[in-house]
Parts: structure tokens; C-alpha cells; sequence
């Protein structure tokens, strides 16, 4: 069994599309699917091991895939990078900021060197890879950009450096959809709330217990989301069928950023999630 994408089989054919961290989490996840649709994609990261396990598996599917190891924290990298891309493939696409990172920690103890390497990974990573992408390819071609985000609204407590980068981001895609719309490029970004992905193993044991254990109770939808259900707002914006949509950022979070401190949550189990994915890996610790 394949990817149980509900998009059309050949959405995507003859395109060549990157996602940035897509050797694991919610960056597999876009990969396999667009890969099902008939995408051509370009997965980096900055473990080739990583890397090539995700392309392993899409090859295996049928899927079309190729590596390409690098930081996108590193100007001179990503320049090269997208340049070597183009001259293998003629052309992107599409371009998924996905890579990202962050650890729990309160603002008070959160030391420069911390801050700024969040801030690197969620911001300025994504930035270097949409400036470049743009100049060498998209300001005379067109294409889509697809931002990540995450619930950063009304602030992101234990993790300021990530919500600080995040809230950038959202910035960041307004104002590349207002600059770079001449040129026929949509930027749009996607919120993800909780997720559960593998991602969430690496996080502390003790942290794990005492706060994501907590995460369903906290959502309307009283769940957390899949990555296929992250996939495929990513696949919609990247589609023909958001032609008219850029400078948005979807909210994918069941209603957790909504204002319910007032409204009782009562549990339900009527919530069913879609889960597409068919090689997708869940958390342990949730």
C-alpha cells in the first residue's frame, strides 16, 4: 500500500520540489506524498545517512527522490546548494521550508549562543533558502513557497527562541508574498499545533511526561494531529488549486490557538484523524 494522498495521482508531475529537513518528521511525510503525486523530490538535511533512508523508502514506493546534505544555516552552503540543484534539474518548483529545531527551555536561562542557533534554524535558515531559490530560479520561472510555522500565538512559553522565530517567519511570508508576486511566486506558511510525530522521542523524558502528555487535553479536537494532516495543507498550497492564495499562513492545530480558556473541553473521541501516511513512525512517549 502507498500513500493514501487526497490529491489526484500526477498533481505534480514534471516538477521538481525541495523540502528543507525531509529525511524525518512532518519533511518525510510532505516528501512521500508529493513524491506519490508525481513530484520529483529534492530532500536535504544535514545528515546524508538520514537522508538516504527516507529516499530509500520512496524509491521503494515508486517515488522519485534525490539528496542533497547541507546547513541551511550557511549562506555560501545554501547558495550552492540551490545552484547545484538547478544545474541537475532546470528548475524548482517548489519549495518547502520545513527544517527546523528547538529544545524546551524558560527565557531566563536561554543563553546568546542558544538563542541564536534556534533562531538560525527557524528563521534565517528558511530565509537563505527562499532568497536564493528566488534570485536563481523563481523571479523569472514562478513557483510556490510553503513556510513552516508552529502554534506561536499569544507566545510560545518554554520555548520563547522558537516562538520568536516563528512569529519572524509569519513576517518573513507576508512581505515575500507582497515583494516577489510580480514574478508569479506565492509564499504561504502553515501552523502546525501538537504533532505526533517521531520528533517528539527526542524530547526530554521528564519533559514528555509532565507537559506532552498533556497536549490532547488542551485542543478542542481533544487529539493531536498527524503528519499526514500537515501534508496535506502543504500539498494544497503548493497545488494549481491555490493559484490566487499567498501571503496565508493555515493554522493546523485542531482549534488549540483559539481562545477556550473559558469554555470547558469536555473529552470526545469523535474526532477521527486522517492518516495517509502509510510509513508513518509514532511517538513513544505520547
Amino acid at each position: 500500500m502507498g500513500y493514501q494522498s487526497v490529491f489526484r495521482a500526477g498533481q505534480f508531475d514534471g516538477q521538481t520540489i525541495v523540502i528543507t529537513g525531509g529525511g524525518s518528521g512532518i519533511g518525510r511525510c510532505t516528501a512521500h506524498e508529493l513524491a506519490s503525486l508525481g513530484a520529483h523530490v529534492i530532500i536535504t538535511g544535514r545528515k546524508q545517512e538520514k537522508l538516504d533512508a527516507t529516499a530509500a523508502e520512496i524509491v521503494e514506493d515508486g517515488g522519485r527522490v534525490s539528496t542533497r546534505a547541507f546547513d541551511i544555516r550557511d549562506e555560501d552552503a545554501v547558495r550552492d546548494a540551490v545552484k547545484g540543484m538547478l544545474d541537475e534539474h532546470g528548475q524548482i518548483h517548489g519549495l518547502v521550508n520545513n527544517a527546523g529545531g528547538q529544545y524546551p527551555m524558560p527565557l531566563a536561562t536561554i543563553g546568546k549562543k542558544g538563542w541564536e542557533a534556534v533562531v538560525a534554524n527557524n528563521l534565517t535558515g528558511g530565509f537563505l533558502m527562499a532568497r536564493e531559490t528566488y534570485n536563481q530560479c523563481m523571479k523569472d520561472k514562478g513557483g510556490a513557497i510553503v513556510n513552516m510555522l508552529a502554534d506561536m500565538w499569544g507566545g510560545m512559553p518554554s520555548m520563547g527562541h522558537s516562538g520568536a522565530a516563528r512569529a519572524g517567519m509569519l513576517n518573513f511570508t507576508e512581505t515575500a508574498a507582497v515583494e516577489w508576486g510580480v514574478s508569479g511566486v506565492r509564499v504561504n506558511a502553515v501552523a502546525p499545533g501538537f504533532v505526533a510525530s517521531s520528533g517528539m522521542d527526542k524530547y526530554d523524558p521528564v519533559f514528555a511526561k509532565e507537559v506532552l502528555s498533556q497536549l490532547s487535553g488542551l485542543v478542542p479536537l481533544k487529539r493531536m494531529a498527524e503528519e499526514a494532516e500537515i501534508s496535506s495543507a502543504i500539498v494544497w498550497l503548493l497545488s494549481e488549486g491555490a493559484a490566487f492564495v499567498t501571503g496565508n499562513c493555515i493554522k493546523i492545530d485542531g482549534g488549540g490557538s483559539l481562545n477556550a480558556k473559558a469554555f470547558p473541553l469536555l473529552d470526545q473521541k469523535r474526532s477521527q484523524p486522517y492518516r495517509g501516511f502509510h510509513r508513518a513512525v509514532r511517538p513513544k512517549q505520547v
